[in-house]
């Protein structure tokens, strides 16, 4: 017997995430924990039911994402294929308002807690670890609290504990969002780089100001705002050498941020380490 809903959920399933029980083919998003974890949102859905159902899902945690149709054993009318492509704008529209909505309210929630957590200690366990200072990170519940910031606005939050552990506010804009170390004026160029641990390292061996993006696939947005903010300054992409990953990820993403803004690329030399 033919059942949208149970092919949703397979798909759901075969994705990788833990399926909600209950699948409402409304048409609206809705959360569920994709985890199983009792009080985790991070999952959504889509659904609609009627015509060819059609829907799509995701992770927000992961940023994964997926459409879905149901398969009718049978090639779909005109018709058919029209009301498809109506669909798929309309869930396209509907993610992308419950992702500015989403975005608002961490930006929200990021506010309040950075002002009310107070300044980090250099003596901090994962400062004194990796032989950093604070650069102005405050605390929140013992984790190290980093602002990310666009614009002069912070969006979130990074959260780093004692152990080294980190994660991001749900929610919360990652993309073009950056932390500062350092004051670049006067400077003779500034550094991008990939942590938070990486960027204070590299400003207090050089001096240079540095723009900290929290991941490599952030790289190239926060070089080209770097680069818009300032034209005449030399940038300069510190790549994390993810040697023993496929595909080298931070090499391969800080030689693309090089490359778009007219940069210079530095890679960590490996001394005596054999691959």
């Amino acid at each position: 017997m033919f059942d949208p809903n149970q092919q949703f959920r397979d798909a759901i399933q075969a994705a990788g995430l833990m399926p909600p029980d209950v699948i409402e083919a409304d048409g609206k998003l809705r959360r569920f924990a994709s985890n199983g974890k009792r009080g985790d949102v991070a999952g959504w859905y889509l659904l609609f039911g009627d015509g060819i159902p059609a829907g799509c899902f995701g992770d927000w945690r992961t940023g994964f994402t997926q459409t879905w149709r149901a398969d009718v054993g049978r090639a779909l009318t005109p018709a058919e294929e029209q009301a498809h492509r109506d669909k798929a704008q309309a869930m396209r529209r509907e993610r992308e308002a419950d992702e500015e909505r989403r975005k608002a309210e961490a930006q929200t929630r990021a506010a309040t807690i950075w002002k009310v957590a107070s300044p980090a200690p250099d003596d901090h366990a994962y400062l004194t670890r990796k032989g950093i200072k604070a650069h102005g990170v405050r605390l929140h519940k013992g984790a190290l609290l980093i602002p990310m910031r666009a614009d002069g606005v912070i969006h979130s939050l990074q959260f780093i504990g004692e152990g080294g552990d980190k994660r991001f506010l749900s929610g919360g804009r990652v993309a073009g969002c950056y932390f500062s170390i350092g004051d670049s004026k006067g400077a003779a160029a500034l550094c991008i780089a990939e942590g938070f641990a990486t960027g204070a390292t590299i400003h207090e061996a050089t001096g240079y100001p540095v723009a900290v993006a929290f991941n490599a696939g952030n790289l190239l947005a926060v070089a080209k705002a770097m680069r818009e903010k300032f034209p005449d300054l030399p940038l300069i992409l510190c790549a994390d050498d993810d040697r023993h990953t496929p595909g080298n990820p931070g090499l391969t993403k800080a030689t693309e941020a090089a490359r778009a803004v007219g940069g210079l690329l530095v890679i960590p030399e490996f001394v005596g380490v054999t691959a």
